[in-house]
């Protein structure tokens, strides 16, 4: 089944205002840029982002803060945006932070079929208000419920037209998980290789859970933090 399609604007075409998206990537690495940017141009609002972080300012998911598209953040890590700091303190946006383990295993049990499980991590803190507490082998323990979304958008580094994924080192960090826990998958890769040309022992993510593929282009591949030492 052929799962290509022209670009980033056709891949996210049905996204509208209001959505539950899912982006991979980790900090600024293996985002998925050409589908943040289309969201940018679609100009959809009311989204709930759910990512391990909120980007930087001018770019990644900051590009979407700057534009107010983004009603609220699910991360685990928001530093490096002044931005989202502007709007979480003056109550302009919706935050739920969640520890980055706690974060990767809901949507890794959404991929799974797993509802919710128990998690020692938050308990007695904020993060556990509102959730019910077990007690196992003398320990107390939250419970956290799977996380889903309408879309998984994720960035690759090698694809097919059956929708199966190469990734490249920590760019398959939360990646790989949100590509199970969408309705429906978006993958952009660098490279569209013709079916076949995979190695099967080498593919991460089964084209079964992706939907739609496309060749992205003029990746910046920032780093979030560059520190140069002089001697």
């Amino acid at each position: 089944m052929n799962k290509i399609v022209a670009d980033a604007t056709t891949a996210i075409h049905d996204i509208q205002d209001g959505a539950t998206i899912m982006l991979g990537g980790f900090g600024l690495c293996g985002i998925p840029e050409n589908c943040i940017r289309a969201l940018a141009d679609k100009n959809v609002k009311e989204l709930t982002c759910i990512s391990n972080n909120a980007g930087v300012d001018e770019f990644g998911l900051g590009i979407l803060l700057k534009t107010r598209q983004i009603k609220k953040m699910m991360s685990s890590y928001v530093g490096e945006n002044a931005e989202f700091e502007r709007q979480l303190l003056n109550g302009e946006l919706e935050v739920d932070l969640i520890p980055q383990g706690t974060l990767a295993t809901r949507i890794q049990m959404a991929g799974m079929g797993i509802p919710a499980f128990f998690t020692p991590a938050g308990y007695g803190t904020e993060i556990a208000q509102g959730k019910e507490v077990r007690v196992f082998n003398g320990k107390h323990y939250l419970m956290e419920h799977a996380l889903h979304a309408d879309f998984a958008i994720v960035k690759a580094w090698k694809g097919d037209p059956a929708g199966n994924l190469l990734f490249r080192k920590t760019t398959r960090n939360f990646s790989t998980s949100m590509a199970k826990a969408g309705t429906i998958t978006i993958a952009e890769v660098e490279e569209l290789v013709p079916l076949g040309a995979l190695d099967p022992d080498q593919i991460h993510v089964a084209g079964i859970y992706v939907h739609r593929i496309f060749q992205g282009n003029q990746y910046e591949k920032r780093i979030e933090k560059r520190t140069v030492q002089i001697k």
